[in-house]
């Protein structure tokens, strides 16, 4: 059922793809919204998350992005607010065993995460192995039913049949969101690869763009190609430079 479903999606791609943005523009107000405020860098310290978090709570930002060793903190820190605390599993090579994902983001929501990011097994996806790739996105959707998951699927990795897989699979397992880039690859975040994991996935699931968005001009080319949220450790520059061109 897998196979078929990813082929009957390339067959479509082939015949009715078209690039073209899926919306006119952006505004501030969207590119707020969609920032997940992100530090994952393995020397953080507490200190660079405390203020990671009072700034999401100050501009308004959908979330802050931490490594799970910090989800506690940023829940205490952004207790009382809007603010989400999503954290990341399998990060960055998603290569771990499935069990271990799946503990992982138990542990992660235990500790207040209310977003899990995944990273896809990669080296499966491109072996084809595609009843593991479900699986192990699969059981970390089980693990924590009733929380968003998002499936990394590390696009500078993959040739456009193998991202339309992951999409398809990610759909298939209960995923929420697809996202481009852990940021630690080869490469980040492209209008062409939003758009396409956009087109495949359809409504029913969210986009995520991250790795090398850095401008407003980038994030708002993301939103128009497809995007719903922004992944970004830059997400006060791009407000603050989008307020003094466009007013806040």
């Amino acid at each position: 059922m897998i196979e078929y479903r990813i082929e009957e999606a390339i067959a479509r791609y082939r015949e009715y793809y078209e690039f073209k943005p899926a919306r006119e523009s952006a505004g501030i107000e969207d590119v707020r919204s969609a920032i997940e405020h992100t530090n994952l860098k393995p020397f953080a310290t507490p200190d660079d998350i405390k203020k990671l978090c009072l700034e999401a709570r100050e501009n308004r930002f959908h979330g802050v992005c931490v490594n799970p060793c910090y989800v506690k903190l940023a829940r205490e820190e952004l207790e009382g607010t809007d603010v989400k605390v999503v954290t990341v599993v399998g990060f960055p090579l998603g290569a771990n065993e499935t069990r271990t994902k799946a503990h992982e983001a138990i542990f992660a929501v235990e500790s207040g995460a209310d977003e899990i990011d995944m990273v896809i097994n990669v080296g499966m996806l491109k072996a084809k192995e595609w009843e593991y790739v479900y699986e192990d996105i699969r059981s970390v959707v089980e693990s924590v039913k009733g929380k968003v998951v998002k499936v990394i699927i590390e696009t500078c990795y993959l040739d456009t049949e193998e991202k339309i897989a992951a999409c398809v699979i990610s759909k298939l397992a209960g995923a929420h969101f697809v996202k481009t880039s852990t940021g630690f690859g080869t490469g980040g975040a492209t209008a062409e690869d939003v758009h396409l994991m956009k087109w495949i996935v359809g409504d029913e699931m969210g986009v995520k763009a991250s790795g090398g968005i850095r401008t407003f001009e980038d994030a708002v080319k993301m939103i128009m190609y497809g995007a719903d949220r922004i992944g970004t450790s830059s997400g006060v520059k791009i407000v603050q430079e989008g307020e003094e061109r466009y007013g806040g």
